[in-house]
């Protein structure tokens, strides 16, 4: 259903545009979450939360998809699609749980956490030319240079000390540029829905194996209370339904229209919206020309990339008479 609604590949990029909508609001709900956590239960390490957050929210996200599939049990019989299903969710489960950790650290506003994490619009362009996939023309490598200074810069210059959080944060936007080219190579000849049941369910396992080496006996009592906190279950289920459930699955089955490079070029504006939404609650500080300059490069950039991909669409269209 989701696949005749975004056809084309205009359509394709706009659902993934609203996937990075969806993503620039995580950032908010991950902070709120962090922050009620940290007031309620002070004594839960970093660590501890990032590690129980991101179990819960694949664990919830998982929980909802499985019953709405159809012949779900072909997506675990399936080797290509188990196979690729697990390998996407390893590298998705690594990203989330290095960016979790990042974030849990007070001195990590949420506008810099999504800068930080959005080089991997960089990191998709190095890693696709490193294996041969993509080529970066002139062109494309200055819409992906715009489009990640306005990402760093649309909340002014970013202050960045880089210590521990920032290097973990930078981690998990390398291995979310790894999970954008695996996606590229493995959804071309699969079901995708069926590959997202089985990456959601991927991350839930790891997230669920992990989870007591990073939480000790006594504080699963905590970490289960906090369920009971409006301030943490309401973000924590807006993170499973719409930043897990609903954006994996719009980005698995959308992707696979686009190239590498392009995908990640739209994915930038995810800090765009980041950035918007923490202005807009106050998390920010005040709105400035750098939210303008900012957001203008990263449209400056996006379009580069846009015209760039169409412009070796007609070649090869040519080519091909």
């Amino acid at each position: 259903m989701i696949e005749q609604l975004f056809n084309t590949k205009k359509r394709a990029t706009l659902g993934l545009l609203l996937v990075t909508l969806i993503w620039g609001l995580t950032f908010i709900w991950m902070d709120w979450a962090v922050n009620t956590a940290q007031n309620e239960k002070p004594n839960l390490s970093n660590q501890t939360l990032a590690a129980s957050f991101v179990f819960l929210r694949f664990f919830i996200a998982a929980l909802i998809l499985l019953p709405f599939v159809p012949n779900v049990k072909e997506a675990f019989l399936e080797i290509k699609t188990r196979n690729g299903g697990i390998w996407l969710g390893a590298i998705v489960w690594s990203g989330f749980f290095f960016q979790m950790i990042g974030i849990s650290y007070p001195d990590i506003t949420p506008a810099v956490s999504a800068f930080l994490t959005s080089l991997y619009v960089i990191f998709t362009a190095l890693i696709g030319l490193f294996l041969g996939r993509q080529k970066i023309t002139y062109f494309m490598g200055m819409g992906v240079l715009l489009a990640t200074f306005g990402a760093g810069w649309i909340s002014g210059p970013p202050q960045l000390n880089f210590n521990l959080p920032e290097w973990l944060t930078v981690i998990g936007a390398f291995m979310f540029a790894a999970h954008i080219i695996a996606t590229d190579r493995v959804t071309q000849d699969r079901n995708t829905v069926h590959l997202t049941v089985v990456m959601l369910c991927t991350i839930a396992i790891i997230s669920m194996f992990i989870f007591p080496f990073f939480v000790s006996i006594n504080e699963f009592k905590d970490i289960f209370e906090l369920l009971l906190y409006p301030g943490y279950l309401v973000p924590l289920l807006c993170c499973a339904i719409f930043g897990s459930l609903f954006a994996l699955l719009l980005l698995t089955i959308l992707q696979k229209q686009l190239s590498p490079v392009r995908a990640a070029i739209l994915y930038a504006l995810e800090p765009v919206w980041a950035a918007i939404f923490s202005l807009m609650l106050g998390m920010e500080g005040e709105v400035t020309l750098w939210l303008f300059l900012g957001g203008g490069a990263l449209i400056i950039g996006n379009l580069i990339v846009e015209i760039t991909n169409l412009k070796e669409e007609s070649n090869s269209k040519i080519n091909e008479v």
